[in-house]
């Protein structure tokens, strides 16, 4: 009995020790420049005063470059959804960081869409 409560304390030491190692490593998403990065309004939503929010996923290198993006959720209209994607793609982004180094992350953009 006490070996079987021995090897559990171990078990429970080992797994305590494993969710500290984890704890300490921190990661930044990458982030947008919103200032620097604007879509152009399509024409045919500004002839429909189409608005909306676009939510976006984007994978960011550690160069700032997207590697890749995901439409989270659609502002209603696939004309301000599609400018956005694109537009935000082709920009660069600040790198997120990985235990204080640039590295490759994921972040979340909402693109707002008003007139």
């Amino acid at each position: 009995m006490k070996n079987a409560q021995r090897a559990a304390a171990q078990l429970v030491s080992i797994l305590v020790l494993a969710a500290a190692g984890n704890a300490q490593a921190s990661e930044t998403p990458a982030v947008f420049d919103s200032a620097n990065c604007k879509a152009a309004y399509p024409r045919q939503s500004l002839m429909n005063e189409e608005t909306g929010v676009v939510s976006m996923q984007f994978l960011v290198s550690a160069a700032g470059k997207v590697m890749e993006s995901k439409l989270e959720k659609s502002s209603g209209s696939k004309n301000l959804d599609k400018a956005a994607m694109t537009t935000l793609a082709a920009c660069k982004f600040k790198p997120g960081t990985k235990d204080g180094a640039p590295a490759q992350t994921w972040t979340k953009v909402e693109y707002v869409w008003a007139l």
